[in-house]
């Protein structure tokens, strides 16, 4: 499995966390807690984790071409909540590859 990922500075995180997995619920499984929550899609899944101070993600796929379209989706869709929330804010989604196993 190939994995990437990034960390968020924001302290909404657990706010970013809920509205993605919300948002997504609609179209694909999704599950969430305060704090932690996963979106599968046919691509790959995304695994989300809140702390006071960022949000974890973690992509993984069986391919770099589906890994790539999934870190994608999800970071357009962090950072176009981020930039209309009622106390905007401009995120920088980061990718880092994660360790394959």
């Amino acid at each position: 499995m190939l994995t990437k990922i990034a960390d968020v500075t924001t302290v909404h995180a657990g706010r970013y966390l809920v509205r993605l997995c919300k948002h997504f619920s609609h179209k694909v499984p999704a599950e969430w807690q305060d704090k932690q929550g996963q979106i599968t899609f046919s691509m790959g899944v995304c695994r989300l984790q809140a702390s006071n101070q960022s949000l974890r993600l973690r992509c993984e796929s069986d391919s770099q071409d589906n890994l790539g379209r999934l870190g994608e989706v999800i970071a357009s869709h962090l950072v176009r909540f981020a930039e209309g929330a009622r106390d905007r804010e401009v995120l920088q989604v980061v990718w880092e590859a994660g360790q394959n196993g």
